[in-house]
């Protein structure tokens, strides 16, 4: 057919980006022309992912499918190969939904917005571009490309630190997503031949342990800084808590997911052996993030960093969920990445919606305003009940799943699930407490610190001599106070969030069915070489058994 043929995955990729190319050209004075073409791009965008998923996509087939492959530069082994199966199909979905609502919600943007949608677009097309490329160096490629426009969009319309949180980002994740390009040079090089970079191509390649040990160190590191994993997570509540909300939903609801995919995508696809040796690691660094994340949330008065740790400590149950060797673990890994990239993106975006009104993120400067904004109280509740897992949201399922799953799993001692079971149910104890604390203060506070004045003003400033309004120690004049409720936009969009919510924790089926035939194909993988490895040092150790008689 036709519709088979047409090469609809690059045609996602390259409509945002194209968009973005034309936005100089766009008429427009006062940006409302540029928020509404760059919405406009990207649902087309969206729209077209949810046609041709439906039309071109079998759930039920564990290979990759919509298969795209043309040389690009075939003097370095580089092509254009992008795809899309059970682990990338969904990630594609979540970063089209969330990337469009996040620029829906950047409608009060009036600063240099053509420079901003235009990057708004380019990260749009580059999240894209990750989760289907089936090349290393293509991914790689894309994954350096989508750095650029979070750097910008941190440093120029972000706070006071702006600069700071935007260096510190690019940093760490540059510098570690070197460690992708050193591995795919490792696996493409060794045992000579022609030069590929394909991840089908490569995984049929068979590694020495040691070598495979080194690779998947190294792809760990990469990833781990992506996915927030301690000790390398500290760049997320500095551009948490700089960056605009819009930008925020971004990071925390697509890019961290970035990391648990690759995770799966190349250290489990590619390297199953390493990944034995590797799994325990993965469950004691989960546990880790599970149970600091929970406390140093705690301990922040931020409102947005307090969310960035609470995103910290949540990932954690995507490493355990990884490293559990059995079918339900592996899939509420990849649902609690769907689940928290919707909860993640709809807690930023109302934090957005807060400030708007009080002009301050931190919690302490906050209270009393549940009554005048009765709306947004309600949605933040809603949100703040779906991130403590209470049953009936997605994040309830997502979690369960882990626990069951590694609970379960026949790899690990009985003593070892024991104590990463109870550790990790600390960490879910501190959940409902930091941010049903956060709600208080936010909302019905009462001991916020002592108000203050603007301070010196001219008369010819404040001609009325009007008092400041004024929320903790953060003051604005009268005509600069809002105290509108939630506007329908802000509605419409928690709404979207909060409906995909409610719909997987009742019926998680709508989502794990469209990647339970590749999970479960992963961990056949993995598991075949748990028992071949288990055999060998089994045949080993009966083999100096016999020497030693």
């Amino acid at each position: 057919m036709i519709a088979d043929q047409f090469p609809w995955l690059t045609v996602i990729i390259a409509f945002p980006l194209v968009a973005a190319l034309l936005i100089p050209f766009v008429p427009d004075k006062d940006g409302k022309t540029l928020r509404w073409y760059a919405l406009g791009v990207g649902l087309i965008d969206f729209m077209l992912m949810c046609y041709v998923f439906w039309q071109h996509y079998d759930t039920t087939n564990a290979s990759l499918q919509l298969v795209e492959q043309y040389s690009w530069i075939p003097q370095l082994g580089l092509s254009w190969s992008v795809s899309v199966d059970g682990l990338s199909m969904p990630l594609v979905l979540l970063a089209g939904l969330v990337t469009t609502l996040s620029m829906f919600s950047a409608w009060q943007v009036d600063r240099k917005p053509r420079l901003f949608y235009c990057l708004m677009l380019l990260l749009y097309s580059a999240q894209i571009g990750v989760f289907v490329a089936q090349d290393i160096l293509l991914l790689f490629i894309m994954w350096e490309l989508e750095l650029v426009p979070v750097y910008l969009l941190v440093s120029i319309w972000g706070g006071q630190k702006r600069r700071y949180a935007a260096t510190k980002f690019l940093l760490y994740t540059a510098l570690a997503s070197i460690f992708i390009l050193i591995a795919g040079l490792g696996m493409a090089l060794y045992g000579g031949g022609e030069i590929t970079f394909d991840m089908v191509a490569l995984g049929l390649k068979e590694y020495p342990i040691g070598l495979e040990v080194l690779l998947y160190g190294g792809l760990l590191i990469a990833f781990g800084v992506k996915l927030a994993v301690f000790p390398l997570h500290t760049w997320l509540p500095d551009a948490h808590g700089e960056a605009s909300s819009p930008v925020s939903m971004i990071l925390a609801g697509v890019l961290l997911k970035m990391g648990g995919y690759g995770l799966i995508r190349l250290n489990l696809g590619l390297l199953p052996e390493a990944h034995v040796y590797f799994a325990p690691v993965l469950v004691i660094l989960g546990v880790v993030n599970i149970v600091y994340g929970g406390f140093a949330s705690f301990g922040q008065t931020n409102m947005k960093r307090r969310l960035a740790y609470s995103s910290v400590s949540h990932m954690g149950f995507v490493l355990i969920g990884i490293a559990s060797f059995t079918d339900l673990g592996i899939s509420g890994a990849m649902l609690q990445m769907l689940s928290h990239g919707l909860i993640a993106a709809l807690l930023f975006f109302l934090a957005g919606v807060t400030y708007d009104r009080t002009h301050t993120m931190f919690l302490d400067e906050m209270g009393d305003i549940g009554k005048a904004m009765p709306k947004v109280f309600a949605l933040f509740t809603a949100g703040v009940m779906a991130s403590l897992a209470l049953p009936g949201m997605s994040g309830f399922v997502s979690e369960l799943a882990v626990f069951v799953g590694f609970s379960n799993s026949d790899v690990y001692n009985s003593t070892f699930r024991t104590a990463t079971v109870f550790l990790s149910a600390v960490g879910l104890i501190v959940t409902p407490i930091y941010l049903l604390s956060m709600l208080r203060q936010l909302f019905y506070g009462t001991d916020k610190i002592q108000m203050c004045t603007i301070g010196t003003m001219e008369i010819s400033e404040n001609p009325d001599n009007d008092p400041a309004v004024c929320f903790g120690t953060n003051c604005v004049l009268p005509g600069e106070a809002i105290y509108e409720d939630a506007k329908p936009r802000e509605v419409f969009i928690a709404a979207c969030f909060l409906a995909l919510i409610l719909s997987v924790g009742l019926y998680p089926k709508l989502a794990t069915q469209l990647y339970d035939a590749k999970t479960v194909a992963v961990n056949a993988e993995i598991r075949q070489s748990y028992l071949e490895i288990a055999q060998t040092n089994s045949i080993s150790l009966e083999s100096k058994l016999a020497i030693n008689n």
